[in-house]
């Protein structure tokens, strides 16, 4: 897939609308948590070597469920998705996501599950995710 406009593009584009624009529709979780900023913001350093657009923006990530443990710490699971089942990176991509998470100050465990109910489509992504691909829906 060929990137039609890079981030700065459509940041510039959007200017002070970027952020909510760059919400997928589809990702649930514990937005008020204080860890939930920084785990996107990790997540979205996060690529799939075939599509320029990150993870998290692309509608990969359907739940980030954020548990405070005893010491301290939170524990983090996440279930996700790819485009297809025969992803090249299928085995890669859940220690991909746990290497993003798992050195934010504060976070314990990190699981990352990938599921396939509901299946993946391009109304999962970001409209961010939609403008770079060249993709509108």
């Amino acid at each position: 897939m060929e990137q039609v406009a890079d981030e700065q593009m459509v940041r510039n584009a959007f200017g002070d609308d970027y952020d909510e624009l760059a919400e997928p529709p589809n990702c649930t979780g514990d937005r008020d948590h204080p860890l939930w900023p920084a785990i996107i913001k990790s997540l979205r350093e996060v690529y799939d070597p075939e599509i320029p657009v990150n993870i998290y923006e692309l509608g990969l990530i359907y739940s980030i469920r954020i548990m405070d443990a005893d010491d301290g710490t939170s524990d983090v699971d996440v279930q996700m998705t790819l485009t297809s089942p025969g992803c090249p990176v299928a085995q890669e991509m859940p220690g991909m996501v746990q290497s993003a998470i798992f050195p934010l100050s504060g976070v314990g465990q990190v699981d990352v599950e990938i599921i396939w109910e509901p299946t993946w489509d391009p109304s999962y992504m970001a409209e961010t995710a939609k403008l770079q691909l060249n993709m509108f829906t």
